[in-house]
Parts: structure tokens; C-alpha cells; sequence
């Protein structure tokens, strides 16, 4: 069973590149398009579309205008496509789908069909919704100060200060706020990438820690280091990682 997509966004090239997509995704059916806000609300109500991929910056009526419009409950997933990184935490607050910035390139766009054939069912949970919100932020200019995370069916913006560690699970990421874990899809390393060095470490391939979460090092087997954290936990620095610190941090052990 095919899901019917329409494309909004006042961009012609935009819109062929998103048809281009489609053409060849599997499980994706294009139905239409519409090149301003008021054309988009039209089109999505004549069309009744399961996916609507829409731009966020449309001149007269932008894309969180146009939901506005349609009111609640939304009329299809809504996946934003838009070449600015400012309005994620928003798009979230809409409950949206997913959060592309352009230039959108294939293999976003598969992880999103993915994520699409397998969301659309009356199971989805929130925190697989928030894995495309998380995945579309590209690694920042500044590092981040806090980050949305899953809490029960809601979410919370959590200060970085309040991170002890995070950990990784396969394709998931255990982040753990005052004992807490939250999970998300990801990698360590996108999450890492998006963390200040000057307070977040890497001490094996699948933890990073706050340093100001560690409460004793203790020397350990094979040039080694057992730390405890915080929270109580404790974990192993290896000796690959100490050799490996970022520049300005220096330990005397």
C-alpha cells in the first residue's frame, strides 16, 4: 500500500528534486504539488495526502501558517524542508513527522522513507517520531546547551549540565540525565560532534561523559582507568581513549 505525498515549497528546483525522490521510493506515491501556502492548503484538502512535504519559509503564508489553517488534528504527516536549522524545536512542538534541511540528499531522504513506511501505523512511539528531528540538525556552529529528549509521552529541553553520560546501544543512544536514561536513534558520534570538548569526553567507543560528572578515577589493569560518576556509575576509560584526549585537557594520573 503506497502513502500519497504532496510537495509545498515556492521553489521550482526544490520541488522537482523532491519529485525525483519520490518517483523511485518505494512504498511512496506523489499525488501533487503547490508553490505557496494558499495553493497548499487547497491542494491538501482536495488530495487528502498521508505525507505532506512541506517548506517552512513561503513568501505571504509560510509553512507553519499553513498548518495553522488547517487546524487540528493535522491532515497528514507533515515532513518540514527547509534550508534553515532555527525551527526544530518548533517543529517538534507541531508534531511533526520529520525535519529535512536542504539540500536534501538520498540518503537522508531513505532513512526518512524508512522511517515513513514504518512509522505509519497506529504504534508509533514518540520518541521513533523524534529520531528525524534529531538526524536533520547538521553538527552546529556553537555547540549545543541543551537538548530536546524523550519523557514518557512528552519531551523536555534538558540542559547539558544535567547529562552524567551517554552510551550507545547499536542504532540507539542511551543518554542519561541524573541516573535517567533517555533513548533516541542515533549515533555517539553525531551526538559527540554537537557536545563542547571542554566538558564532554569520549572514554571508550561507546561512552561519552560529562567531565564534571566524574567523582574518582581509580587506576585500572592495562594503563587503564575505572571512573565513577555522579549517578553512581561507573565505567572504564581505556587506554586508547587517554591517549586520544582533546587538546587543553590534561590529566595527571
Amino acid at each position: 500500500m503506497s502513502l500519497r505525498t504532496v510537495v509545498v515549497d515556492d521553489e521550482a528546483p526544490a520541488r522537482a528534486k523532491l519529485r525525483r525522490y519520490l518517483a523511485t521510493a518505494e512504498g511512496l506515491e506523489w499525488v501533487g504539488e503547490a508553490s505557496d501556502g494558499i495553493a497548499a492548503i487547497d491542494l491538501i484538502r482536495r488530495c487528502r495526502p498521508d505525507v505532506v512535504f512541506l517548506d517552512i519559509s513561503m513568501p505571504g503564508m509560510d509553512g507553519f501558517a499553513v498548518l495553522q489553517a488547517l487546524g487540528e488534528p493535522l491532515p497528514a504527516e507533515i515532513v518540514f524542508v527547509t534550508a534553515h536549522d532555527t525551527h526544530a524545536v518548533r517543529a517538534f512542538d507541531v508534531h511533526a513527522f520529520d525535519y529535512l534541511l536542504k539540500p536534501v540528499g538520498p540518503q537522508r531522504f531513505d532513512r526518512l522513507v524508512a522511517r515513513l513506511r514504518k512509522l505509519l501505523v497506529p504504534s508509533a512511539s514518540l520518541g521513533v517520531r523524534m529520531d528525524g528531528l534529531l538526524d536533520a540538525l547538521p553538527p552546529p556552529a556553537h555547540y549545543v546547551e541543551r537538548l530536546l529528549l524523550p519523557t514518557g509521552d512528552s519531551a523536555e529541553l534538558v540542559h547539558v549540565d544535567r547529562i552524567d553520560r551517554i552510551e550507545s546501544d547499536r542504532n540507539y543512544i542511551d543518554v542519561y540525565v541524573e541516573g535517567t536514561p533517555r533513548r533516541l536513534r542515533g549515533t555517539l558520534d553525531a551526538m559527540q560532534a554537537r557536545l563542547s570538548p571542554a566538558h564532554f569526553v569520549r572514554i571508550n567507543r561507546s561512552t561519552v561523559v560529562r567531565l564534571d560528572a566524574i567523582r574518582e578515577l581509580k587506576p585500572w589493569p592495562e594503563g587503564e582507568q575505572r571512573l565513577l560518576l555522579r549517578d553512581g556509575a561507573r565505567v572504564t576509560w581505556t587506554r586508547r581513549y587517554l591517549d586520544q584526549l582533546p587538546p587543553g585537557l590534561a590529566l595527571e594520573i
